[in-house]
C-alpha cells in the first residue's frame, strides 16, 4: 500500500446522528441541544461525536421524502454549504465552522453527511471545478444516479476533474473543522472508484477525518481489503428502524462480518433507532421507539458483541431516561471497548449464542438471545459459552450476579430478549 490508512480507533466510533429523528430538517439548534447532552450526560461514557445528516445544504427540506430540483445552496464552485435559514452561524460563507467550533468546544467531535459526486444544480449551470480548468458538466456522470435521491450526478473518474472536485470538497470540511464524514449511495451498488476517490480527498484534506461508508445491503466480504484500505466503517444494510424484522436481520449479517471486526476498520450495523424518533424523520411520525423494552436490549446486545458502531438515532434531550440508562451502562460497553475474538456460536431453534474475549486475558463474554416471540426458559451449558465450573458469572444489564450449578446456566428471556454475560473466576474486568 503506497499510502497511510484513514483514520483509525482502537474500538468503534460512537455518537449521535440526527437521522431518525430529524431527518433532512434538522437545525443547528437542534444539534446543538443534542451535543450539549452528550457532552453532558454521555460523553463521560464514550460518547463523542455529533454527525448532521443528509441536506444540510436543502433550504427548503421536509419530512417523509425529498424535494425534487431540490435549491441547494451552493459556492461558486458547486460545492454545498449550510441553508442559513436553518443553520444562522452559516451565514456569509462561515460554513459549518462556527457550529464545529462549538461542538469542540463541547470536547465533542463533528460530523456531516454527504451524497457520493457532484450536485446536478452545479452541472446545469456549468460552474468551475476549484483549482481547475474544468466545470462540473465536464466530470459528472450523467448515467450514474442515486435511486432515491435527485441531488446528485455521480462523477467520471476517468476525467482528471473528478478528482479535483472531491479534493476542493473535501479540503473545505477540513477547513470547517470537520472530523467524520458519512457518504452515502457508496456501496450499493458497490461504487469503487468513487469510494477509492473520497478516500484519497480525505487523506489530501490535511486533517485526520474519519470515513463512514453508506448504505450496505448486499456488501460483501469480498470487499473487505478495499473497504479496510479506504474507510473508517461501512453499513451492513439499509436503513434499520425499529421493527423486530430489522433487528433480527441483522444476526445473520453480523455473524458474517465480527469475526473481522477491529481497528483496520468497523462493519456498521446502522444507527440505533432507540428514545425520541421520527419527530421529522423520513419514516414514521413523532414517536417513542416502536420495539419493546427486551428487544431494545437485544439490539444493543448485538451492536455490543458484534463490535459494531454505535450511532443513536434518538432526540436525546427528548428520549427517556430508560433509553440514557442503557446508552451509559458501562459494564455491558466494556464489551464494546475490549473485546476480541467476538463471534456467534450457536444459532438453533430461536436460541442465539455469542462469545468472545476481553483483552484483560482473563475476562470473556457471552450473549444469550431469543428470537422466540413468547418467553422462555434455556438451559444453557457452560462450555456451549466459553465458561467455566469455578466462574462468576454476571449479567450486565442487570448488574446482577447469575448462579449456576457448575454445569449450566439457566436463562429465563421474555419474547426477543437478552442477556449479556461477564464470566471470570475471579468476577473480571471492573
Amino acid at each position: 500500500m503506497d499510502r497511510p490508512l484513514p483514520a483509525r480507533r482502537l474500538r468503534p466510533p460512537m455518537g449521535w446522528n440526527s437521522w431518525d429523528c430529524y431527518g433532512p430538517t434538522v437545525t443547528e439548534q437542534e444539534v446543538l441541544a443534542n451535543a450539549e447532552f452528550m457532552a453532558r450526560r454521555l460523553l463521560p461514557h464514550g460518547w463523542d461525536t455529533v454527525v448532521v445528516d443528509i441536506q444540510w445544504y436543502e433550504p427548503t427540506a421536509r419530512a417523509h421524502g425529498y424535494n425534487p430540483d431540490a435549491p441547494l445552496v451552493l459556492d461558486a464552485y458547486g460545492r454545498q454549504l449550510p441553508a442559513p435559514n436553518r443553520f444562522p452561524s452559516a451565514a456569509g460563507g462561515a460554513g459549518f465552522a462556527p457550529l464545529a467550533r462549538r461542538v469542540h468546544e463541547l470536547g465533542l467531535r463533528f460530523g456531516l453527511h454527504i451524497m457520493r459526486g457532484v450536485p446536478r444544480r452545479a452541472v446545469a449551470a456549468r460552474l468551475p471545478v476549484y483549482g481547475t480548468e474544468f466545470t462540473a458538466d465536464e466530470i459528472a456522470d450523467t448515467t450514474s444516479v442515486c435511486p432515491w435521491n435527485t441531488d446528485n450526478y455521480g462523477l467520471d473518474h476517468d476525467h482528471p476533474g473528478a478528482q479535483a472536485y472531491y479534493d476542493s470538497q473535501v479540503a473545505r470540511f477540513a477547513a470547517w473543522g470537520v472530523d467524520f464524514v458519512k457518504a452515502d449511495d457508496m456501496l450499493f451498488p458497490y461504487h469503487e472508484r468513487e469510494i477509492a476517490a473520497y478516500a484519497r480527498a480525505v487523506e489530501r484534506c490535511g486533517r485526520p477525518i474519519e470515513l463512514s461508508l453508506s448504505p450496505g445491503t448486499g456488501v460483501s466480504l469480498a470487499r473487505l481489503d478495499h473497504l479496510r484500505e479506504h474507510a473508517t466503517m461501512w453499513r451492513v444494510c439499509d436503513d434499520l428502524w425499529d421493527r423486530w424484522a430489522d433487528v433480527e436481520a441483522q444476526f445473520a449479517r453480523m455473524a458474517r462480518w465480527a469475526p473481522w471486526q477491529g481497528e483496520a476498520g468497523w462493519a456498521d450495523a446502522d444507527m440505533l433507532p432507540l428514545g425520541r424518533i421520527g419527530i421529522r424523520a423520513e419514516r414514521g411520525t413523532d414517536r417513542l421507539c416502536a420495539l419493546t423494552r427486551p428487544e431494545q436490549i437485544s439490539l444493543l446486545t448485538l451492536w455490543l458483541i458484534s463490535r459494531s458502531p454505535l450511532m443513536m438515532g434518538g432526540d436525546l434531550p427528548t428520549s427517556p431516561p430508560e433509553t440514557i440508562e442503557l446508552l451509559t451502562n458501562d459494564e455491558a460497553l466494556a464489551v464494546l471497548w475490549h473485546s476480541t475474538g467476538n463471534r456467534e456460536v450457536l444459532r438453533e431453534n430461536g436460541l442465539v449464542l455469542w462469545t468472545a474475549r476481553d483483552t484483560d486475558g482473563r475476562t470473556r463474554y457471552a450473549a444469550v438471545f431469543s428470537l422466540a416471540g413468547e418467553p422462555r426458559r434455556y438451559e444453557v451449558p457452560l462450555g456451549s459459552v466459553g465458561a467455566r465450573p469455578a466462574d462468576r458469572i454476571r449479567e450486565l444489564w442487570t448488574h446482577a450476579d447469575t448462579l449456576h450449578d457448575g454445569h449450566r446456566l439457566t436463562v429465563d428471556l421474555p419474547a426477543h430478549g437478552a442477556a449479556l454475560f461477564r464470566l471470570a473466576e475471579d468476577g473480571g474486568r471492573k
